[in-house]
């Protein structure tokens, strides 16, 4: 290989490919926690290191040529190598200081992780973490996360997960609230219940009906994704949450609705990270401290 005519920079290749990607460079600059003018710069770079035009503007977006095109596979492919060592190079790491990015949903952020981030904080004061608060799962072939909090087993097998307990699920409401709702022996007597929504999809609706309930959209006059926004509006009465019970529990504006019938739903909780990084010294130690933890909190 003759390495004299390598001469690229990969800066101004990603930059490409995540503008590729994102079709802004401002959604790009904020992908690669960079600028737009640092971005255009090493498109442009590029550019004339190829003496080819890579991207076309329309409108706000920038649109690939056909040149720029042809490229984005191979630029795809350079990509994902160089995810692959840096995660190589990461678990090869037997340093314990350093920093380690935990991705998980709100409510588990909120309620959950501030005693396991003390205590894991006391445990190895030289290890930084840094939360990702997303109720979306991250992705962690891409860096990023390290460690990720999710209800569901990944299904890709180079990701290794541990189940470390079940959540379970209750309807609650405020006391008055819920004085006001008549006795009901299924679910499906719920026919004017007010409950706040996550989205505008069918997918939690169509679950519940599949069990018997039987939920239309005018059961949800409220939506928002934000849970603890949901839960301050629980608690000024406006309709009744889907709520995991250790977070549920320990609010005391708040009770169990129906409880005589059951949780609603139950849900696993996996702990998951790329399998090279769980060679990693450091990241070892926070999953098995957050697994440990997280244990404790969900099979007591």
């Amino acid at each position: 290989m003759n390495w004299h005519s390598l001469n690229f920079d990969w800066n101004h290749i990603r930059a490409f490919l995540v503008t590729a990607e994102e079709g802004t460079l401002s959604a790009a600059a904020k992908a690669l926690n960079s600028t737009q003018p640092t971005l255009s710069r090493q498109v442009g770079a590029l550019e004339s290191a190829l003496n080819i035009t890579l991207f076309e503007r329309v409108g706000q977006r920038l649109v690939l040529t056909e040149s720029g095109l042809s490229l984005l596979a191979h630029a795809r492919e350079m990509g994902d190598a160089a995810l692959a060592f840096s995660l190589a190079a990461c678990g090869k790491s037997q340093q314990i200081e350093g920093t380690v990015v935990v991705s998980a949903g709100e409510l588990t952020a909120a309620y959950l992780l501030p005693k396991i981030i003390t205590k894991l904080r006391l445990i190895e004061p030289g290890i930084n973490i840094e939360v990702v608060v997303t109720n979306e799962p991250s992705d962690l072939k891409r860096r990023e996360a390290d460690i990720a909090i999710r209800s569901f087993h990944p299904k890709q097998n180079d990701l290794i997960a541990k189940k470390v307990g079940d959540e379970v699920i209750w309807l609650y409401g405020s006391a008055t609230y819920i004085a006001s709702q008549p006795k009901i022996s299924h679910f499906s007597e719920l026919h004017n219940i007010q409950l706040i929504g996550f989205d505008r999809s069918s997918a939690v609706t169509d679950i519940l009906n599949q069990q018997g309930w039987n939920l239309s959209k005018q059961n949800f006059p409220i939506i928002t994704p934000f849970q603890l926004l949901q839960l301050e509006l629980c608690k000024e009465g406006q309709g009744l949450i889907f709520f995991p019970e250790q977070m549920g529990d320990a609010e005391p504006q708040l009770t169990r609705a129906f409880e005589y019938m059951g949780p609603v739903m139950t849900l696993p909780v996996w702990l998951v990270c790329h399998q090279e990084l769980r060679t990693s010294l450091r990241v070892r130690r926070v999953f098995d401290i957050l697994s440990a933890e997280l244990e404790a909190i969900y099979q007591k």
